[in-house]
């Protein structure tokens, strides 16, 4: 028996999640670190009346940023662990425009299978899997030149609390 590449595309390979730093909020020109969650997969199944073990592996990463740019890469990439923001990873995107936009993943994956508890062989061809897609929102900074900080000028821009209403000053 052999799982063909057309029987392998057809088994419920669960997509990868898509991750994002800061939640899916970013600054327009900054590095947005934007990165798949995925795993080995390892399915069973009968076919033809024998039990078949299915595992695949991811092997390619093909991304739509939303804003019209794609990047193709062959690792996950990986959540900044120190809390960094605006840090070039290999699976970060720049967005030069404020907006929302759809964040889409597919996941190439190569498969092997085992029939009734027999070796691993190869499967002859991939899998590619579409996950649900994420949403990133892009919004702008502005630049300010000040010559004061705000303990000398406390009515400067960004000196006042989160906590008190604009009206009130």
């Amino acid at each position: 028996m052999i799982l063909t590449a057309a029987e392998f595309q057809r088994l419920p390979i669960p997509g990868s999640t898509i991750g994002m730093e800061l939640n899916g909020f970013t600054l327009r020109n900054a590095h947005t670190n934007i990165y798949a969650e995925s795993d080995v997969r390892e399915l069973t199944t009968t076919i033809l009346g024998s039990e078949v073990r299915v595992r695949a592996t991811p092997y390619e990463y093909r991304w739509s940023y939303g804003d019209g740019q794609t990047r193709t890469t062959y690792e996950p990439g990986a959540p900044l662990n120190d809390g960094s923001f605006d840090t070039e990873t290999t699976t970060s995107h720049v967005y030069t425009e404020t907006g929302d936009y759809p964040v889409g993943l597919t996941t190439v994956y190569t498969g092997q299978y085992s029939v009734d508890g027999g070796p691993w062989l190869p499967v002859a061809g991939m899998a590619t899997v579409p996950s649900t897609p994420a949403e990133v929102s892009v919004w702008r900074t502005k630049k300010l030149l000040v010559d004061s900080d705000c303990i000398e000028n406390p009515d400067g821009p960004g000196c006042a609390s989160p906590f008190e209403d604009d009206a009130e000053r």
